[in-house]
């Protein structure tokens, strides 16, 4: 096995290994660097977690010939109801009033995971070498970058990707500077079933302690995501089932009837991180590694698969015209693409959270006025709902149903 590669990819979870899938007709040598043991239940890509992909993402995964290996395991949200603990203002959106089949599906990482890394297995242009982790980068030139690994193998790549998560490894050997905002939360991930049918419909309830968003699941159950502030929210971990219960149907109320039949609970510290720039030298951070969103409204992902989706686009793009992809003005370019989304999409998810914490009696009744305005404004609410579908601004081709690439791939020298 040659250690020279196009592209290399450090970071084989669901928004790397969704880059390789897209890259994989094109005439590229391609290696995923993934440091966790496939299967191994620390590998999100793996584990019993789900995740909401919005309508745009389900049109990236149709594009790519992914998304029937997924749809099976896939719960349809319709609906939206968004609302504010002992407050009257709600809003609420339709898929049908905007002519799609869903706003957003919920499916397990697990399913995700499988039908991407299948692709993956049958593409003999890509190389995904796991378990390994990065030890160390070097820049050498205007035309490479070296990697080498853990185990002493030396790499070569022409571009390198930095999918690794927010602690990334890559950022940091950039020289990328990132901003943290620690919430003091966790984020209690968990599934529960209700007495009434849930039908399809998604809630997002704000409450005084945090968030609640309770979503149609798989297996006729709901998944639940349930902030709170770091004390609480390992309290509330311990807790017996029956008291944990009862305290989920006192915040989140009866539209669904009696939550019961409690599933497995975890909980994961919330925190946003954003990277200060997304570029350098014949290198490119995507995903969780350039923005690491609160999981309020559940655009992390779908940002990070948006991501993945520009730059193959725009590696497609360098493809065609039988130019280098990693170079300054090209990857300059991929930037100036990813920063309107990064920024609304971050700065959407980090205003919630401000303005529904924030207990001043003022602004309280101001948000549910605003809730309130927005439910009976189409326009207010169709740019909304174009924003959290994913198709704001200029979606990558993938998002809009074509190939990455409109033209006839060439050999790149």
């Amino acid at each position: 096995m040659s250690n020279t590669y196009d592209v290399i990819i450090a970071g084989g979870g669901m928004v790397g290994a969704s880059l390789a899938v897209a890259l994989a007709d094109l005439p590229l040598r391609i290696a995923v660097i993934e440091p966790l043991p496939l299967g191994s239940e620390a590998q999100p890509s793996f584990d019993e977690r789900t995740i909401a992909l919005n309508a745009a993402s389900r049109v990236i995964f149709q594009t790519l010939g992914v998304w029937p290996g997924m749809a099976a395991d896939a719960a349809v949200m319709r609906s939206i109801h968004i609302s504010d603990q002992g407050r009257f203002g709600i809003t609420r959106m339709q898929a049908a009033d905007y002519g799609l089949p869903g706003l957003g599906y919920v499916i397990p990482t697990r399913s995700v995971g499988q039908a991407l890394f299948q692709r993956i297995e049958a593409s003999n242009r890509i190389d995904f070498i796991c378990p390994a982790s990065l030890s160390e980068l070097a820049w050498t030139g205007d035309d490479s970058v070296d990697v080498t690994l853990d185990d002493g193998r030396s790499l070569r790549a022409r571009l390198l990707v930095g999918a690794d998560g927010a602690r990334s490894q890559v950022r940091t050997a950039m020289g990328v500077e990132a901003d943290l905002h620690d919430y003091g939360a966790k984020a209690i991930v968990s599934s529960v079933a209700t007495s009434r049918a849930i039908d399809g419909r998604a809630f997002e309830r704000f409450t005084a302690t945090g968030p609640i968003a309770l979503l149609p699941g798989p297996h006729e159950r709901c998944v639940l995501v349930w902030t709170r502030p770091v004390e609480d929210a390992d309290e509330l971990v311990s807790q017996d089932e029956a008291e944990f219960l009862t305290r989920l149907n006192a915040d989140f109320g009866r539209r669904l009837g009696r939550l019961h039949a409690l599933g497995r609970r975890q909980a994961y510290p919330l925190y946003r991180v954003m990277a200060r720039r997304l570029v350098g030298p014949r290198s490119v951070l995507i995903g969780n590694a350039a923005n690491n969103l609160h999981p309020v409204a559940g655009q992390g992902f779908n940002l990070g698969l948006r991501d993945a989706a520009t730059l193959a686009e725009i590696i497609a793009d360098a493809c065609a015209e039988g130019q280098g992809m990693g170079d300054a003005a090209r990857l300059a370019g991929y930037a100036r693409r990813r920063e309107a989304d990064r920024r609304a999409v971050a700065g959407m998810t980090h205003g919630l959270i401000q303005l529904f914490s924030n207990h001043t009696p003022g602004l309280r009744s101001g948000r549910n006025l605003g809730l309130l305005t927005t439910d009976l404004l189409p326009g207010l609410k169709r740019r909304m709902a174009v924003r959290s579908t994913g198709f704001a601004g200029q979606p990558p081709r993938l998002a809009r149903g074509l190939p990455i690439s409109t033209h006839e791939p060439q050999v790149v020298s």
